[in-house]
């Protein structure tokens, strides 16, 4: 049979956190500024929300839209407070002006977050070559996931780089688990999970009337659901 899938939900506030907790989420990414797809959020934030929930969560740092660094020793500064506030997991990576993976700004932040575990992001969708950049960041400390929707323009145009790489676990550059996120949907989730894949990502899908909304808890129950039916489906 196949292993249980991990449901990952974007939280932007404890009545995220809260709802989708409730409704079977394994573990958050928190993040603020949805408008900007997604930056570091406060510490004051992270602190409310690890106080109204006990799941993992993943912390975003990015200080700007797209995936160039602004200002790496503020954002390590950020990303060292957030630590003391009890942040042991995080959600990173960064890019040149080139599209090549930025390895002195992703080795820099992670100086600032010792023995923590972390998911690269799609950064690597949007990176000019993506198998340099899985090689590239192959057993950086405590890498353990990867986002991934297959295509900067989202999972229904990344689907057969989604099954190529799924094919490749195990393999050098393909040891991180495949988190599969950015525009998912619920139909997609079936053929998905027959390839292999055991993580799925989502933020606005739970959500009622997009990022203006919170999370609602019975939309993360019906995603919950359909991650879970799958397991058995394609064992």
């Amino acid at each position: 049979m196949s292993k249980r899938a991990i449901f990952e939900v974007i939280a932007t506030s404890a009545q995220d956190a809260v709802a989708a907790a409730a409704g079977g989420a394994d573990r958050l990414e928190l993040a603020g500024d949805m408008a900007a797809d997604g930056l570091t959020p406060s510490v004051a934030e992270f602190a409310r929300i690890r106080a109204a929930v006990h799941i993992p969560l993943r912390v975003m740092l990015r200080d700007r839209d797209g995936f160039l660094p602004r200002d790496l020793d503020a954002l390590c500064v950020t990303a060292e407070q957030l630590r003391a506030e009890g942040a042991e997991e995080f959600v990173l990576g960064f890019l040149t002006a080139d599209g090549e993976v930025d390895m002195e700004a992703v080795r820099t932040v992670l100086s600032a977050i010792p023995g923590c575990r972390w998911t690269f992001h799609r950064a690597l969708d949007n990176a000019a070559d993506r198998t340099a950049v899985r090689a590239a960041i192959d057993g950086l400390p405590g890498l353990d996931t990867v986002l991934t929707a297959g295509s900067p323009a989202g999972v229904a145009s990344g689907l057969d780089v989604l099954a190529t790489e799924t094919a490749c676990a195990g393999q050098p550059g393909y040891n991180p688990q495949i988190l599969v996120g950015g525009g998912l949907k619920t139909h997609q989730v079936a053929g998905l999970r027959a390839l292999g894949v055991d993580g799925f990502h989502v933020g606005g899908m739970v959500r009622t009337g997009g990022w203006d909304t919170p999370v609602d808890t019975g939309l993360v129950q019906q995603w919950r659901r359909l991650v879970d039916a799958e397991v058995g489906a394609a064992a």
